[in-house]
């Protein structure tokens, strides 16, 4: 069993192991919470809290978890557009912005983000043209070669450029937006792409065409992704490794059809049941998932989702989890009491199945 705590080897996939492009070690951001008096003591929401994966190369790490898990913080720690209080990342096995490693701006071309608001991301003073080539311009890039490369992008992303490039954004579909948006990330010629939500606003069918091209473009240019999302089967569909976060920190994680098939946390289980079924025969008959979150200023102590589990035990209380491989399967882990031997947990772990059919009781 692996139970090194920094790194999360989950570079076993369906084509065999990975390169690691980008490695996460021990990141933790705490955010000042305003004390109410003198002698208040000083106060912190544990927002993410000492979480450590690795992504390989060509591959899509799917971040999923309800809302204040820490996902999107993650993200923006990731991006560097907010400093940790404490971690480090290495990319394509050079630390980030550390001495003799890979310097923050060459780090930040390499990668680039789509966020959830497409027309809050845009500015509105710049055409979409415009807005593809300005980042490019600024890294010197002549105005002749950018305006061509945002033409290109445009079309490749399925925008005419002569219909769509003198355009603002209040002029376009959200569907659209995004569109524009995934080509700015594109000029850069990235290695990673962060996708915060990026489908989330958008209708089923535009969100299936933009799945589509996200496909293609991680196929074309050899992508990195790392996806944030709530939509559990869009995670299904685009990922290839999948990461449950809880209050942040990492709970479970492995490659995709492991999680959805086997998942063993059950806080995994719970998301899973609550997915919508297709099949009009089989209705939800309780709630997969209890009460909400604990406050994050004052998270409790040992697991911290004892107090929603259904089968926390005194040691759940007491301890924290280890995160530990689920069988001899090092790619699939678990920080879980059940997933550990020696914890001293009586209930034997069990694994939930997914397969498309819901995981909770049925009725017909």
């Amino acid at each position: 069993m692996n139970t090194h705590p920094l790194t999360v080897d989950i570079h076993q996939d369906r084509g065999g192991p990975k390169q690691a492009l980008l490695e996460v070690r021990e990141l933790k951001k705490y955010f000042p919470v305003r004390s109410t008096g003198f002698s208040a003591k000083p106060q912190f929401v544990h927002a993410v809290d000492g979480v450590s994966f690795s992504v390989a190369k060509g591959q899509t790490l799917g971040i999923v978890g309800e809302s204040g898990c820490g996902k999107s913080t993650t993200a923006r720690l990731v991006a560097k557009l907010m400093a940790p209080d404490s971690g480090s990342m290495v990319f394509d096995g050079d630390g980030v912005d550390e001495f003799r490693g890979i310097a923050l701006k060459d780090f930040r071309r390499n990668l680039q983000m789509v966020f959830q608001d497409s027309f809050a991301s845009l500015n509105p003073r710049l055409t979409v043209a415009q807005t593809i080539a300005f980042g490019p311009q600024v890294h010197g890039m002549g105005a002749q070669e950018a305006n061509q490369l945002a033409r290109d992008l445009l079309a490749r992303v399925g925008m005419e450029p002569d219909q769509f490039g003198a355009r603002y954004p209040h002029e376009l579909s959200g569907g659209q937006r995004q569109r524009v948006n995934i080509a700015r990330a594109l000029a850069f010629d990235p290695r990673l792409l962060i996708l915060d939500e990026a489908v989330a606003a958008l209708d089923k069918s535009v969100q299936a065409q933009v799945l589509n091209l996200l496909q293609e473009l991680k196929s074309e240019r050899q992508l990195t992704y790392l996806f944030i999302s709530h939509d559990l089967h869009v995670v299904h569909y685009l990922s290839d490794q999948v990461m449950v976060m809880y209050l942040g920190q990492i709970v479970e994680i492995g490659p995709v059809e492991r999680i959805y098939g086997h998942a063993v946390h059950p806080y995994t289980q719970a998301l899973l049941s609550a997915v919508p079924s297709m099949d009009p025969a089989q209705r939800t008959l309780a709630s997969p998932i209890s009460g909400d979150p604990p406050n994050p200023i004052d998270p409790p102590a040992g697991c911290r989702f004892h107090d929603r589990c259904p089968k926390a035990q005194a040691v759940c209380k007491a301890r924290a989890p280890r995160l530990l491989s689920v069988a001899a399967d090092a790619a699939h882990q678990v920080a879980c009491h059940l997933n550990d031997p020696q914890s001293g947990h009586g209930a034997p772990a069990s694994s939930a199945t997914y397969a498309g059919l819901p995981l909770h009781e049925v009725s017909a």
